[in-house]
């Protein structure tokens, strides 16, 4: 059985991406990570009255990424409950940022929450596992906005989690201090896109330190969440090119479960390989880089 753990599942993409999971393989298992247990029991049941045989491969977790306790709580859970056996993958899809939160809520949820996941659960996970990053293209359109130097020390192969962490709190204190983020070299200083960016950056430094591990992450697309429906002002989602979010796990379900033929990369959400620094829209060809 292939034990998947899903972080923001709940609703959403995470939803979406758990019943995409269990629809995939009938091999699947998967823990439904959820800030509320109750929500996540609301979710769960949801799925199951529309899918029964998916009962038995799946179970709600409660795990808020943004706290230390909660995700050291549920790693125990799952350690417990694996026993001898071991995760498969780990989807780190909870996020926020597009509502107007502070620059450190919105990082410390988006990019320090996947690296505490990561450290809980990897002891967990088969040295050959996966782990999927759900970022956004939100990340590249950062970085292109960036100087020459801040590009480089976001893109660079060799980052590490040190550097990424360094340039977070660089970005906190101009933030909580008024600076100028354009004259420091960050462009706009978007709190959303760095949180993905910096992302993308620890997805390559992670990769790096697991080789044997299947390690990337992706866009989901735009995508018509809790997250993005503020942005559509009483429009037609459809008519603002928001999908539904069964289509915002293409990608996640093929570096998941499919070949994506590399490690330490960025996908878009036709499941091709994107640059790190600037857009590329879907069905453009596939990005070629180191």
């Amino acid at each position: 059985m292939q034990r998947v753990v899903v972080t923001g599942a709940n609703k959403g993409i995470g939803r979406a991406t758990v019943a995409a999971v269990l629809e995939a393989r009938d091999d699947t298992f998967v823990f439904l990570g959820s800030r509320s247990e109750e929500r996540g029991a609301q979710a769960r049941q949801t799925l199951v009255s529309e899918h029964p045989d998916w009962a038995e491969r799946l179970e709600v977790l409660a795990l808020d990424v943004a706290d230390d306790a909660s995700v050291e709580a549920a790693a125990e859970r799952v350690g417990a409950t694996l026993g001898q056996e071991r995760l498969y993958g780990i989807v780190n899809n909870a996020g926020i940022g597009l509502g107007g939160e502070p620059m450190r809520t919105v990082v410390n949820v988006n990019t320090f929450g996947p690296r505490r996941v990561v450290d809980a659960f990897l002891p967990l996970t088969r040295p050959d596992g996966r782990v999927v990053n759900v970022s956004s293209a939100s990340g590249p359109m950062f970085v292109a906005r960036c100087r020459d130097d801040r590009r480089r020390q976001l893109t660079a192969p060799e980052v590490t989690w040190e550097a990424i962490e360094a340039l977070i709190e660089e970005c906190l204190a101009l933030d909580e201090s008024g600076g100028d983020f354009e004259a420091a070299g960050f462009g706009g200083g978007n709190a959303y896109g760095l949180s993905k960016a910096c992302l993308n950056a620890y997805t390559m430094a992670l990769a790096r330190r697991h080789p044997n591990m299947t390690i990337n992450a992706c866009t989901p697309g735009y995508i018509a969440t809790d997250l993005t429906l503020p942005r559509a002002c009483g429009k037609d989602p459809a008519e603002l090119g928001m999908k539904p979010p069964a289509e915002g796990t293409k990608a996640t379900l093929h570096l998941l479960l499919g070949d994506p033929g590399g490690s330490g990369w960025y996908f878009g959400s036709d499941a091709q390989r994107s640059p790190l620094d600037r857009y590329r829209s879907p069905g453009d060809p596939p990005y070629v880089g180191d």
